[in-house]
């Protein structure tokens, strides 16, 4: 038998959720069956998959020990420890991911990731203890590509993590791109809207200008900020987001961003050496509509990248 005490990062979850990151060896076939069977108890009484845990509720589970094997935690320690901050709080912090870093583990199954370098930073500044949590780990509220660069947020504790991807999914948050971009888009600002369709097979994006039952819409606003004809600076804000939105979006209106290989120009990005998109994640602003609870001292705030890359060097 093995009990879990609900920490104040556990709070606030069902029970189900809460057993699948405590027990990640227990298969969920096997805990809904222990659940109905009363081998798992919450404070000595039978548990429902569905009731949300409070602080300082009990758990016990009477199953057999080889569930409860080491699952190894520590891959964070693996990455470096270093991260650079565009802020950080108690309850968030925002990194700067440089172009290159992916965000969480991908194919290469490397362990040097965005998520991994803030755990093993926090860790080292004494924030963040695998051994001390039953279900919570620090989590990334929004991702960017392995070859874009900008602002990711990540949460410190459950709370935070529940309020900022509420947050976002309500798009309570600005956040703005700089992107160079081949050519001269047609107007010095405009709201581009089309429609895309995403093949997981090939991870590639195709646009169209009508609608179908397997595209989804696309709200892409830009604003020229300079230009010389053959290249051009913008910036760029989603109004929906759509995977590769910006690279796929600016290519259909023949402007593809520099650098991208994907969906760009490959003569013109040999031609002036670059290798990687020329997008950037560069501005954020927290736009609350409604409480945001333990992150409303947030509201109103505005971050922004000193220097990117690109910002500078080819116009």
């Amino acid at each position: 038998m093995k009990e879990f005490t609900a920490g104040i990062n556990d709070g606030g979850q069902r029970i189900d959720k809460f057993l699948q990151k405590a027990v990640p060896r227990l298969p969920k076939s096997l805990m809904y069956k222990y659940l109905r069977t009363k081998r798992i108890k919450l404070n000595g009484r039978r548990a429902e998959p569905q009731t949300i845990l409070a602080q300082g509720d009990v758990l016990s589970l009477y199953i057999n020990d080889e569930f409860f094997g080491t699952v190894r935690a520590d891959d964070f320690m693996k990455a470096p420890a270093a991260v650079d901050i565009v802020y950080e709080d108690e309850n968030i912090l925002i990194a700067d991911k440089k172009n290159g870093l992916v965000v969480h583990e991908d194919e290469s199954d490397s362990p040097d990731t965005l998520i991994n370098r803030i755990k093993h930073y926090l860790y080292v500044k004494g924030e963040y203890d695998p051994e001390k949590e039953n279900s919570f780990a620090p989590a990334l509220c929004n991702r960017i590509d392995r070859n874009t660069g900008g602002m990711v947020i990540a949460a410190k504790n459950a709370e935070a993590l529940r309020i900022m991807n509420e947050k976002i999914r309500s798009r309570e948050t600005d956040k703005r791109y700089l992107c160079i971009c081949v050519g001269k888009p047609p107007k010095e600002h405009d709201t581009l809207t089309a429609y895309m369709f995403k093949d997981s097979k090939t991870n590639t994006v195709t646009v169209s200008d009508r609608k179908s039952p397997e595209n989804r819409t696309a709200v892409t606003e830009y604003t020229v900020l300079r230009s010389n004809g053959a290249l051009s600076l913008l910036e760029i804000r989603l109004h929906t987001g759509r995977t590769h939105q910006i690279r796929a979006h600016m290519a259909y209106i023949r402007c593809p961003l520099l650098g991208d290989g994907k969906y760009g120009i490959n003569s013109i990005n040999r031609e002036y050496g670059i290798k990687t998109q020329a997008l950037y994640s560069y501005r954020l602003r927290f736009d609350f509509r409604t409480s945001a609870g333990i992150l409303d001292y947030l509201d109103g705030k505005e971050f922004r990248v000193k220097n990117v890359w690109f910002e500078d060097k080819f116009l």
